[in-house]
């Protein structure tokens, strides 16, 4: 019966190469298969956006050193949610924030999302009206047989017909509510019911077309004088505006970019007026809103979806919290009851309406959709920063400045040439002083440098981290760490074969020691590199990154390909006879001869011995 093989003494190093080979060219494949081949850069190496934010405030004490971190904070996790990494957003003073978005990234958007307060209310809605309508000039020649109504079957009535847009309803108004349902509806054509408080006596026919024309066959009579171009705005409000707020409403124009993106909002409890975001169907509405019924801090999460079921595109889904929950439902009941427009629900994101839905029915749940005809970058933007709350402050964008990829670029250049001089000097010293030996030293830096460079490029088109000047030289500083690995085993090594033994024997003396002496090394030095990255910010995080992730990789090639490796080498004759150039010679290391135990003789059984 034959004996089993028994296993080496010194292991299976081979199977260890192997492994940390076939990782190295997985990882150097997958590399190029993915097309990050190179490391993403960041601003101060590849160049991009610098805007600088100032907070105001009605309050000057509002403005305080807690609030401006709750806002950086905010406003970190906003650009993050876009996938803009490594963006840096730090304070700067008493009242600035300075967001840095490196080349690549979406900076036109990271620019929008990043000063927006994002203060969302719902608020129900009492009132609307288009903007900008103006009535035609009246005809020089009025017709005798005119009269001062506009006829039922005229062409130039001003106001929209219920066939213009889909799911417009009649002109003429109704006491009854919407068909009660389970969700919010995206309805942004407006019920064309002129009843500017309670009159409601110049509503328009509802099969008029949306085209005025001067030679409608209702025109009015000769003794009538109406004035040049007036607006139609009043003439076609649906709904009753507060007392409150006539005269603020009566002025607004939504379709003047000045009146229409300045935020009209006061308290809570107080109504108010605002304009919608977009224009609907050509036309930008002015709506007069209720007191806020559920607060945007109520909503615990908002994802952008497709709605799948009714096919109507992109839309942000919300999620309220217990309270929200409760209010939201008592708020839908009441509107489902109403009017149009009154059964409408403005959402309100710093004093423009996003959307106003008509409600069906109560909605329990804590759930509710915001649709308006979003294309997918829109609702996505809606929804980061919906999740993650609303600025404390307000801000103003002060300054947005472009840097030159030229400056990043010479400082790369002097980061690079740094690192290589630094390896040209480890590498001379390597082969000087250890002479074979260092071979084994180059070889361990170059997987070293493989296993780092793919890593990061990998990272860099995965999770968008770039590479900004102390990363590199945390990378740089890497090699020292790795070189001082190398040397430690060596010198264990060299000692044992100082006090006379074998080299086989003496590369695995030599391990346990050195083993233990690189692992605290390596774990102080990766400590450091985790505290260093907790607290801090900025560039500084790179550097700590780049340092804990080749700290660990030390580790790896020195288990995996360094130790290994020297087995195999202690094998061969060149190592093993202590070649002058193996960097091993017994006799360059000042090696003491083998103490050999030898037994003393006693003199009296030598001399009984001869006797004999």
């Amino acid at each position: 019966m034959a004996t089993p093989k028994s296993r080496p003494r010194d292991g299976y190093p081979g199977r260890a190469l192997a492994l940390i080979l076939v990782v190295t060219v997985g990882l150097v494949a997958l590399m190029f298969g993915t097309g990050n081949t190179k490391p993403r850069l960041g601003i101060d190496l590849a160049g991009g956006t610098s805007i600088t934010l100032s907070a105001k405030s009605s309050d000057p004490k509002a403005i305080n050193k807690s609030s401006m971190g709750i806002a950086t904070g905010i406003i970190e996790q906003r650009v993050n949610g876009m996938g803009v990494s490594e963006a840096e957003v730090q304070t700067q003073g008493d009242r600035n924030i300075i967001v840095n978005i490196p080349k690549g990234g979406d900076k036109q958007t990271a620019a929008d999302q990043v000063g927006t307060t994002a203060k969302l209310f719902f608020r129900p809605v009492l009132a609307l009206a288009p903007s900008g309508i103006q009535a035609p000039a009246p005809s020089a020649t009025p017709s005798a047989g005119a009269s001062g109504t506009p006829a039922a079957t005229g062409t130039g009535s001003a106001a929209p017909s219920a066939a213009a847009g889909t799911g417009a309803p009649s002109a003429t108004p109704t006491k009854q509510g919407r068909p009660a349902g389970e969700a919010l509806a995206a309805d942004n054509t407006p019920s064309p019911v002129a009843t500017t408080g309670a009159s409601a006596s110049t509503a328009p026919s509802a099969n008029a077309s949306t085209a005025p024309s001067a030679a409608a066959t209702g025109a009015p009579s000769a003794a009538a004088t109406p004035p040049a171009n007036p607006d139609l705005s009043a003439a076609m409000t649906s709904g009753t505006v507060p007392p409150e707020l006539a005269a603020q409403f009566a002025a607004l124009d939504c379709s003047k970019p000045d009146q229409r993106n300045k935020n009209y909002q006061g308290a809570d409890g107080a109504p108010a007026v605002a304009c919608t975001q977009k224009d609907e169907k050509g036309l930008f509405y002015k709506l007069a809103l209720g007191p806020v019924a559920v607060q945007g801090a109520n909503v615990s999460k908002a994802q952008a979806s497709i709605d799948t079921q009714q096919g109507g595109g992109w839309q942000v889904q919300l999620q309220f919290d217990g309270k929200g929950t409760d209010a939201f439902t008592a708020v839908t009941g009441q509107l489902a009851t109403q009017p149009d427009p009154a059964n409408q629900f403005a959402i309100v994101l710093d004093g423009q309406v996003v959307s106003h839905p008509y409600v069906r029915g109560a909605i329990p749940g804590g759930s509710a959709v915001i649709s308006g005809n979003f294309g997918q970058e829109e609702a996505q933007s809606l929804a980061n920063v919906l999740s993650f709350g609303a600025l404390p402050l307000e801000f103003t964008t002060s300054d947005v400045t472009t840097v030159s990829p030229q400056l990043g670029g010479d400082q790369l250049k002097a980061g690079l040439i740094a690192g290589l001089i630094g390896m040209i000097l480890v590498v001379l010293y390597s082969l000087v002083y250890y002479r074979g030996l260092g071979l084994v030293s180059i070889a361990g830096l170059l997987v070293s440098a493989a296993l780092t460079y793919s890593i990061m490029s990998l990272l860099g088109g995965g999770i968008g981290f770039a590479l900004n000047l102390p990363a590199v030289c945390g990378a740089i500083v890497a090699i020292g760490i790795t070189a001082d690995s190398f040397i430690v085993y060596f010198e264990r090594i060299r000692d044992e074969v100082r006090e006379g033994a074998l080299l086989r024997p003496a590369v695995q003396r030599a391990w346990p020691r050195a083993r233990r002496t690189i692992l605290v090394s390596d774990f102080v030095s990766f400590l450091c590199a985790a505290v260093l990255y907790v607290v801090s910010v900025g560039k500084v995080q790179g550097f700590a990154f780049t340092l804990g992730l080749t700290t660990a990789l030390d580790v790896v090639v020195i288990f995996l390909f360094t130790k290994p490796l020297i087995t195999l080498l202690a094998r061969r004759k060149f190592f093993s006879d202590g070649h002058p150039w193996s960097g091993l010679d017994p006799k360059r290391l000042g090696a003491r001869p083998p103490l050999r135990s030898t037994r003393r003789r006693n003199p009296s059984s030598s001399a009984a011995v001869k006797g004999a």
